[in-house]
Parts: structure tokens; sequence; C-alpha cells
């Protein structure tokens, strides 16, 4: 999993990969967030399972805190731990990273200097209920990483934006060097995120925000 020239390489499990995707399109008009939970192995980190975590408190610090807490409780029982941040703009046309979304990634990566965060491209996400493309609906943006996403079945490089940190710990927008790269672990992952889509699965997914409000679920 190593990447060339010894560089950090991710590879997502299709169970985190769809889950995110789907946790944004049950909440379309809203921006959501959630971590990435996985391990390093050897210049990589495996990217296990994707927890969605708010649709309505992404900036609320003490829920968020909380459910930090009961992740990595209950992951790390299990060898696990937050090996990462994914995020999706409310509006479409939104394509920055703010911060919310920096200041969630600065926290993990502080216990995580591997940890990536992953930017959705909201109009491919747009497109996939109406089943335009396959293509992957993910932009990277890597912690002081060059990130291009592919999938493994199609080869496809994706549009990215990638933020570094300066030395007076400011967000900065890199320049496009190719770096690391971000692969499915299984390569039917696209075929399977749209038959789910046209079963309406996201229906399924519950995230912290509805645990809130129904502690049973």
């Amino acid at each position: 999993m190593g990447g060339s020239g010894g560089e950090l390489r991710y590879e997502i499990s299709q169970n985190a990969y769809i889950k995110l995707v789907l946790h944004s399109l049950k909440h379309k008009t809203s921006a959501v967030n959630g971590v990435f939970v996985g391990s390093s192995c050897d210049d990589g980190v495996q990217i296990i399972d994707s927890v969605p975590l708010f649709h309505n408190h992404l900036g609320l610090l003490p829920p968020l805190e909380i459910s930090l807490i009961m992740i990595e409780e209950y992951y790390s029982a299990r060898g696990l731990g937050i090996v990462g941040y994914f995020h999706a703009n409310e509006r479409s046309d939104d394509v920055e990273l703010g911060n919310v979304a920096k200041n969630i990634g600065d926290h993990i990566y502080r216990y995580f200097p591997q940890a990536a965060i992953l930017l959705l491209d909201n109009k491919k996400l747009e497109a996939l209920p109406k089943g335009k493309d396959g293509l992957p609906v993910m932009q990277g943006c890597l912690k002081m990483l060059l990130h291009i996403v592919t999938m493994k079945e199609m080869q496809i490089n994706v549009k990215f934006s990638l933020y570094t940190r300066d030395a007076s710990k400011n967000w900065k927008l890199a320049g496009s060097d190719v770096g690391c790269r971000l692969t499915t672990k299984e390569p039917a992952a696209n075929a399977v995120l749209l038959d789910y889509i046209s079963s309406k699965k996201w229906e399924d997914v519950v995230d912290f925000d509805d645990h809130l409000d129904d502690i049973t679920k």
C-alpha cells in the first residue's frame, strides 16, 4: 500500500466510502461531517470505517467532544482509532475548506499526524441520484500532503483541493504537485454505491444528531 518514493497512501474500504456518501445524500441541503476510523500500516493508512457525525450541530464543541470520546472508546477496543475527517459543504458551489473542517482536522491531526481531510465534491454528489455518472465524489485535502483521489476500477483522477499549514499554523492552498493517493479497497465500490442509491439506502444512515434527537437510534 506504500506510495512511490515513500509517499503516504490511503486505502478506504467500500463500507466507509459508501457510508460517507449516503450520509451526505440524506442531508443534501445541509453541511455534514464525520470521521474516519482505521489504522496505520507501513507508510500507509487503512480507512476501515466512517462514522457520520452531524448535519445540524457541526460547530458545537460539547456534542463533538462527546461523540469523539464515544467513537474512540468503541473502536480502540478493536485496535482502531480516528485517522481522518470528511466534510460536505452546504452549498454545491462551495469548494472551500471552512473553519469548522479545519479545526476538527487540526484536532485529529494532533493525535494522528497522518490524518487526512476529505472534502466531498457536491456537484458530483448532486448528479449521483440522477444517475448521470459513476464518478467518485471525493476531493482530497491532506495535511501537509498532496492528495489525488483515484478509484481502482476506473483510474479516474478527481478534482481536489489541497491545504497545508505553514509555520504560522495557517491553512494555505497548496499547488498541484502530484503526491500520495487514495484508493478504494474493493474494486466494485461505485457499482455498489449506485445500487444503494437506487434503493434509497441513505434513509438507513444514522448520525449523532439523529441519536441526540432519539437515543434509541
